[in-house]
């Protein structure tokens, strides 16, 4: 276990933001998880536990008080079934599974981050989620001070969403538990449109596992979504506002709006509609590569807020700010953040 004081915290997030922490522990081992997490605790000391930082905006003052760096590997697969320890780095195992022929995460691939924050996030792509093959989830639960094992039905899944997100405070992930499915080295049926025009074939087709898998990297790719260091564009959160879910009041109101216009909608459940962040954003006036400053839109993709190398955690939440409040004005829909905020707000 690494122990380091008034530790540069920006490196380990993909925005390469935030400020230092006053004590950065790295934890490789499920013990010094929970022995990190159980000090804290008895301590009162404020903790912050991150992985692969990629779901982050740290305040430019940083965090007064302890960030656990979960760095815990593991990769068992056992038939259809995979364990992954916490700190498993997400896209090296869809990667993997892809190897072992194996289908239900592929289109998941290139996705950053760590195992242990899928579960939170309930995250997804291209017609996929995570929820859909999580069986258990491994945690420490905070409040109880002791080890659980959550069913999937416990989880509490929703769209970008779950049980972890909702307490933020309450569970640290130590391992995440799937069902895979050998079909016979074929995807699971394609879900999503833009996959399925980009293949050339139908929804709810299936088609060959490795063609999934590198087709979904390279739409990725396209948007700036699969991390290069050398590419600015990928200097970001990812997708840095949900897709707005409407009430069928919210949604006449927004119809009303659109004029001539027609928006994305897909149906959602309790008589809701979903609609497209990426959208709105454009139609609202802000296009790729909007902005002057040292934090603008991708180039490729109108959701990712980018640092283009100077950026402070303040000119980020500028621009995002601009975003959303440009977004109210123009079709009344309120944009939501998706990645954590830590020492900041919108």
């Amino acid at each position: 276990m690494l122990v380091e004081l008034d530790a540069p915290l920006a490196p380990l997030t993909t925005l390469r933001l935030g400020g230092p922490a006053r004590r950065l522990v790295t934890a490789t081992t499920d013990a010094e998880v929970v022995e990190t997490v159980r000090k804290a605790d008895e301590t009162g000391e404020p903790l912050l536990v991150i992985g692969g930082g990629s779901n982050l905006v740290i305040g430019d003052a940083g965090f007064e008080g302890t960030v656990l760096r979960i760095a815990t590997t593991g990769f068992e697969l056992d038939g259809t079934v995979l364990e992954l320890a916490a700190g498993e780095v997400w896209a090296e195992a869809v990667a993997r599974t892809v190897d072992a022929g194996l289908a239900g995460i592929e289109f998941l691939a290139g996705i950053p981050g760590s195992a242990g924050a899928t579960p939170v996030q309930n995250v997804g792509a291209y017609g996929q989620e995570v929820a859909t093959g999580i069986t258990e989830v491994v945690a420490y639960d905070r409040r109880a001070g002791e080890t659980v094992t959550l069913a999937n039905a416990d989880c509490a899944f929703s769209y970008r969403h779950s049980r972890f997100k909702a307490d933020p405070d309450r569970y640290v992930v130590l391992r995440v538990r799937f069902r895979l499915e050998d079909a016979g080295g074929l995807s699971t049926p394609v879900r999503y449109a833009e996959v399925a025009k980009a293949l050339g074939v139908g929804q709810d087709e299936r088609i060959g596992l490795r063609k999934a898998y590198e087709t979904v990297l390279g739409l990725r790719a396209g948007k700036g979504m699969v991390l290069d260091p050398a590419d600015h564009d990928t200097w970001s959160a990812g997708s840095f506002f949900t897709n707005p879910v409407l009430t069928a009041g919210q949604y006449a109101d927004f119809r009303g709006r659109l004029g001539e216009r027609t928006a994305p909608a897909y149906p959602a459940p309790d008589g809701c509609t979903k609609t497209s962040a990426a959208w709105l954003i454009d139609q609202a006036g802000f296009g790729k590569g909007y902005g002057s400053g040292p934090a603008t839109l991708s180039t490729k993709h109108t959701l990712a807020l980018t640092n283009r190398g100077a950026a402070s955690t303040e000119d980020l939440l500028a621009l995002a700010r601009e975003i959303r409040d440009g977004v109210r004005a123009a079709f009344g829909v309120e944009l939501v953040n998706e990645p954590v905020m830590v020492g900041v707000s919108l």
